[in-house]
C-alpha cells in the first residue's frame, strides 16, 4: 500500500474531456452509512472530551449532507476536525462536501488528511478516485480504484469506476475485459451494465450501447443514470424527440446534484436542437452553475444581465467554452449594441486573437481580451481591463442573451455575415488562390478539431473518406486546418492521391484576422464542426459543414442559422461517413457543373 496520496496522484495531468454518458460512482453514501455505524458504537465506549465534542458536530454535519445543505455540512466539519484533529471521518466528510461545493483542490487536500490518519478506509480510496478523475489526473484515479477493489473485491463500485477510468484513457478493450469479468461475479450490478454502454457508446457504436442501458435499467427500473444515458444514445442516434422523454424519465431518480446537472444540460441540447428554444435556452443555463462539471466562473462584481431594458447601461460580454463557440455567439453582439443604444456601451471580452477581427467588425463595441487561468479544474474568466471609466453596470456570460434575443428559431432570420476580414488582405488571397495550379473552383478545407481526444475523435472522419468526398470534382483544395498537420496533408497526398494546397506564410491558428480573410477569398469553404468553420461562416463565406451526426446548433434545419450562407451534411445513421461522404460529393459535383456552366 502506498505511504502518501501523493504516490496515488503521481502521473501526469490529462486533458481529456469527461464522457458525456454517465457511469462514475462514489462511495459517499458508503461513508456516511459506515460513520452513522460508527458514531452509535462510539457511544458505547469512553471517549475524550475533544472527541466526543466533534462526534457530536460530525453527527450534524452528515445530517446536513444528507440534506445537501452543503454548506452548514462543511461548517461542521471542519469544526469537527477543529475539535479533534485526528478524526480521519471529520476531514472525510469536510473533503466530500468540498468536492460536491466544486472545491476540487482544496477537497485532494482534506484527502491528504483524512489518508494520513485512516489509510485504511476503503471509501477513501473510491472518493479520492473519483476526484482524481475529476482533475483529470486519470493514473491517481486507476491507482485509486485498483486498491479499492483490493479491499473491496465483492463490491461492484471499483470495477465500475475503473473500467470508466480505462474508457476515458481510451483502453476500451482493457474496459471492456474488466466489466465482462465483474459481470460475470456480480451479473445483478445493474451499474456494470451501464458502464459498459458508456464503453461502447465512446467508441462510436450508440445502438448497441443502449442493450446494455437497458438491461441497466430492467435490473433497477430507478436507476436514473441508466435513463440518462439512453437519452445520451438517442442523441447521436437522431432521435431527439425520444432522447428527451428519456432524459426527462431520468430526472425522478437522479438524487445527486451533478448528475441532475448533467441531464439537465443534456436535455437543453435536445430541445434547442428539435427547435424548442424557449424551454432549451433557460435549462442551458445550467453550464453556468459554478458546482456544473465544465462550468467557466466568471469574475466580475456587476451583476449579471437578466433580460431587462438597459438602454444607456455599459454591459460586459465574457467570451464562453472553446473559440468556436465565441464566434458563434458574437452573432448576438450586434443586438447587444441596439439594446444598450447610443448612450450605451458593450464591452466585449474575447479571445486574445480574436481582438483584431472583432474591434474591425463590431467598431461600436470596446473589445479586449479576456483573462483566465484553471481552479478547481474549471475555467476562472475575466476582463481586468473592464474598470474605473469602463466599469460595467452589468455583465454576461456570451451565450445567455439567446434567452431574449432568440426565443425561437424564426428570430434568427436569414442570417447574417457579421465579421468583417481586413479587405486589402482578403483581395492578397483571392490573388495567391488564383495563381494555383488548375482552373477548378477553390475550396477551403479543414477536416478535424485541432484538439483530438478519445472522447472527441468519432465526431471527425478520416482523412479516407475526405478524399473519397473530393474525388472527381475537380476542385483545387486549399488547407485551413489549423495546428500541425503536415503528416495528415502527406498522407492525404501520398496514400489517397488528395491534394492539398497549404501556405507556408500564414499562421491559421494565431492570426485568426488572415485566416478568416484566405476564408472569405475560397469560393467554397468545407469543414468539420470546427472552429475554423464558424470562422468562415461568420464572415459570409459559404460555408459546409459536415457532421457526425444530428446536433443542436442546426436546431433541426439543414444549414446553421447562425449565419449567412451555410449546409449541413449529415448521415442517416451516426458516424456512417461513406453515406455522408458520398451525399457531399454529389453535391460537390453538381455545384462545380452549375459553376462552369455559369
Amino acid at each position: 500500500m502506498a505511504k502518501s496520496l501523493e504516490e496515488f496522484l503521481a502521473g501526469s495531468e490529462n486533458e481529456e474531456e469527461g464522457a458525456g454518458a454517465v457511469g462514475g460512482v462514489g462511495a459517499a453514501q458508503d461513508f456516511i452509512r459506515h460513520s452513522h455505524e460508527a458514531l452509535r458504537q462510539a457511544l458505547q465506549k469512553p471517549l475524550s472530551d475533544a472527541r466526543r465534542k466533534c462526534n457530536v458536530l460530525l453527527r450534524q454535519a452528515i445530517k446536513a449532507f444528507e440534506r445537501e445543505d452543503l454548506a452548514k455540512a462543511g461548517k461542521l466539519a471542519l469544526e469537527a476536525s477543529s475539535a479533534d484533529p485526528s478524526c480521519g471521518q471529520a476531514y472525510h466528510l469536510l473533503a466530500l462536501t468540498l468536492e460536491r461545493l466544486g472545491a476540487l483542490s482544496k477537497a485532494v487536500a482534506m484527502y491528504q488528511k483524512a489518508f494520513e490518519l485512516d489509510p485504511k478506509d476503503s471509501d477513501l480510496y473510491l472518493n479520492l478516485g473519483l476526484a482524481a478523475w475529476k482533475l483529470k489526473l486519470f493514473d491517481g484515479a486507476e491507482r485509486c480504484f485498483k486498491l479499492y477493489i483490493d479491499m473491496k473485491p465483492d463490491n461492484p463500485s471499483g470495477y465500475n469506476n475503473l473500467a470508466a477510468v480505462l474508457r476515458d484513457k481510451g483502453r476500451f478493450e482493457d474496459a471492456i475485459e474488466l466489466l465482462q469479468a465483474a459481470i460475470c461475479k456480480m451479473p445483478e450490478a445493474a451499474i456494470l451494465w451501464n458502464t459498459v454502454g458508456t464503453v461502447i457508446g465512446e467508441r462510436g457504436d450508440f445502438e448497441q450501447a443502449q442493450t446494455f442501458y437497458q438491461e441497466a435499467i430492467r435490473l433497477n427500473p430507478k436507476f436514473g443514470r441508466a435513463y440518462h444515458n439512453v437519452g445520451y444514445a438517442l442523441t447521436h442516434t437522431g432521435h431527439l424527440n425520444e432522447a428527451i422523454s428519456y432524459f426527462e424519465r431520468a430526472m425522478p431518480f437522479l438524487e445527486v446534484e451533478h448528475d441532475r446537472f448533467e441531464a439537465e444540460h443534456a436535455l437543453s441540447f435536445c430541445l434547442i436542437g428539435t427547435g424548442q428554444l424557449e424551454r432549451g435556452w433557460k435549462l442551458y443555463e445550467v453550464r453556468n452553475h459554478p458546482r456544473f462539471r465544465t462550468a467557466t466562473l466568471f469574475a466580475a462584481r456587476a451583476p449579471r444581465w437578466q433580460g431587462e431594458d438597459i438602454a444607456g447601461k455599459t454591459l460586459l460580454v465574457l467570451g464562453e467554452q472553446g473559440l468556436g463557440d465565441e464566434i458563434m455567439f458574437a452573432s448576438l453582439v450586434p443586438d447587444m449594441l441596439e439594446r444598450t443604444g447610443p448612450q450605451g456601451r458593450v464591452l466585449l471580452a474575447c479571445e486574445r486573437r480574436l481582438v483584431p477581427l472583432f474591434s474591425r467588425s463590431f467598431p461600436a463595441a470596446i473589445c479586449g481580451p479576456h483573462a483566465g487561468r484553471s481552479h478547481n479544474a474549471k475555467v476562472l474568466r475575466g476582463a481586468p481591463w473592464a474598470a474605473g471609466k469602463l466599469e460595467p453596470d452589468v455583465v454576461t456570460p456570451a451565450a445567455s442573451p439567446l434567452q431574449w434575443l432568440r426565443p425561437h428559431v424564426e428570430s434568427f432570420g436569414i442570417g447574417r455575415a457579421y465579421l468583417k476580414p481586413d479587405p486589402a488582405r482578403v483581395a492578397h488571397w483571392r490573388e495567391r488562390l488564383a495563381a494555383l495550379p488548375g482552373e477548378g473552383a477553390v475550396a477551403g478545407l479543414c477536416w478535424r478539431s485541432m484538439l483530438i481526444t478519445t472522447q472527441r475523435a468519432k465526431y471527425y472522419s478520416p482523412l479516407e473518406a475526405w478524399a473519397q468526398a473530393f474525388g472527381g470534382t475537380g476542385l483545387r483544395i486549399v488547407n485551413l486546418q489549423y495546428g500541425d498537420c503536415a503528416r495528415d496533408i502527406a498522407e492525404a497526398r501520398e496514400r489517397y492521391g488528395l491534394t492539398i494546397h497549404a501556405f507556408d506564410d500564414i499562421d491559421l491558428k494565431n492570426n485568426l484576422d488572415d485566416a478568416a480573410a484566405l476564408s472569405v477569398a475560397c469560393d467554397l469553404v468545407v469543414t468539420a464542426p470546427t472552429a475554423a468553420g464558424a470562422l468562415a461562416a461568420a464572415t459570409g463565406a459559404e460555408t459546409w459543414f459536415v457532421l457526425a451526426g444530428r446536433g443542436w446548433v442546426e436546431m433541426g434545419l439543414d444549414h446553421y442559422p447562425w449565419y449567412a450562407n451555410t449546409r449541413a451534411f449529415k448521415p442517416q445513421a451516426f458516424g456512417d461517413w461513406r453515406n455522408v461522404m458520398a451525399h457531399l460529393n454529389r453535391a460537390l459535383k453538381e455545384r462545380s457543373t452549375a459553376r462552369a456552366v455559369a
